[in-house]
């Protein structure tokens, strides 16, 4: 994998204006993944959307990372029961499309 399409920690932390161990705790939670090479940490660009919104979370609304963890969880897993009830409503609709036809 080329760094070209990483983001290296140390520019993102700059140009957000945050501490380095900010997105190492992160790592070390699990809510993130730190690439390393060429003796130097990336991101990758996938994961910026969620960085930023539990950025947001840590210093806007001052959520300490226990509770990042916590609600990082409980968004995917509505996210999880979004998709699965989609999915139940379309084949729902497949099934009253049946009925009227017949």
């Amino acid at each position: 994998m080329g760094s070209k399409n990483l983001i290296q920690i140390k520019q993102f932390c700059l140009y957000h204006e945050i501490e380095n161990t900010f997105i190492k705790e992160l790592n070390s939670y699990g809510l993130i993944k730190i690439i390393f090479e060429e003796n130097d940490e990336y991101l990758e660009p996938e994961q910026l959307p969620s960085i930023e919104k539990m950025m947001r979370m840590h210093y806007d609304l001052n959520i300490n990372l226990e509770g990042i963890d916590a609600i990082y969880h409980l968004l995917n897993k509505i996210e999880t029961l979004q998709q699965h009830l989609t999915n139940t409503q379309n084949k729902l609709r497949i099934y009253e499309e049946q009925e009227v036809r017949e």
